[in-house]
């Protein structure tokens, strides 16, 4: 019932994660997520991907963040699916079944799904918030008022500069940036940075389609730490949900720690709504 679908199966996982997408479901994983994780190449894209199928039909898509972190998506007719529910929580609580490690490790799952429940039963705690935040697309989006530029093979090591200085653990770089952009979800992503008056470069971020009338996913956004304050971030993310509407997208959505105040107060300035906050379950080690 579950496995890894190796490189040659990310297409059909690409694929089910999209038609998984609709307005108004539960926040969970996304193939945007997917197509995040490929700056890493797609054999650690493949080897981080489980799937949990039932008569050659996949059922549910975890995606190993890191070895301590699962994060699920779940068919819509199969959240309530409680053989599906208890498979997957033998398979996270168990490291024999290598899901996970030994030690605290996390699940991210859709809020309303029976793993949620379960988990909790089985001694599984509450981690900390999460917002997720929404912006309806049907309306036209107004300009971000700066220039905005969509990032192509050429520029590649500007949108990679701009996510190191946003992000002071990030590893990213124009080799991670092609390596994103060979994976199949990029065909339907764009990357765009904003540039100031003085012609810097100041924030970026990366958009993901999951198809026509669907909802399309903003990760990530960051703002160079030596132009915030400016209103580059929400600048940004109008230019995002702008992007996603001419992709096709229904809605743009994006989930950032519910702490994260100022995040929080950039998305909602840009038009996004924030829904109600999600949590992932954890265990100690």
């Amino acid at each position: 019932m579950s496995g890894e679908p190796g490189v040659g199966g990310l297409s059909e996982v690409v694929g089910v994660l999209r038609e998984w997408q609709y307005d108004r479901a539960p926040m969970q994983l996304h193939p945007g997520d997917l197509g995040w994780f490929w700056r890493f190449g797609a054999e650690a894209t493949a080897a981080a991907v489980r799937t949990w199928s039932r008569e050659g039909h996949i059922l549910a898509v975890g995606l190993l963040d890191h070895p301590g972190l699962l994060r699920l998506a779940i068919a819509p007719d199969a959240q309530r699916d409680e053989e599906l529910a208890r498979r997957l929580v033998e398979d996270v609580t168990d490291p024999a079944r290598g899901v996970l490690i030994e030690g605290k490790v996390n699940v991210e799952a859709p809020m309303r799904a029976l793993v949620q429940d379960l988990l909790s039963e089985n001694g599984w705690n509450a981690g900390e918030p999460w917002t997720p935040l929404r912006r309806d697309l049907t309306e036209p989006v107004k300009d971000p008022g700066v220039r905005i530029e969509v990032i192509g093979p050429e520029q590649a090591h500007v949108r990679a500069a701009v996510q190191r200085a946003s992000f002071d653990r990030s590893t990213f770089t124009e080799e991670r940036w092609h390596a994103m952009a060979a994976g199949s979800p990029y065909a339907d992503a764009r990357c765009l940075v904003a540039y100031d008056d003085e012609g810097d470069a100041v924030a970026a971020v990366t958009v993901w389609s999951a198809g026509p009338g669907r909802p399309g996913l903003i990760e990530p956004m960051g703002v160079h730490r030596e132009h915030r304050g400016h209103g580059h971030g929400k600048a940004i993310t109008v230019a995002a949900a702008a992007a996603l509407q001419r992709l096709g997208s229904s809605s743009a959505i994006v989930c950032t720690p519910s702490s994260n105040i100022g995040a929080v107060a950039t998305y909602q300035a840009a038009g996004f709504q924030p829904l109600p906050e999600a949590r992932d379950k954890y265990r100690d080690a």
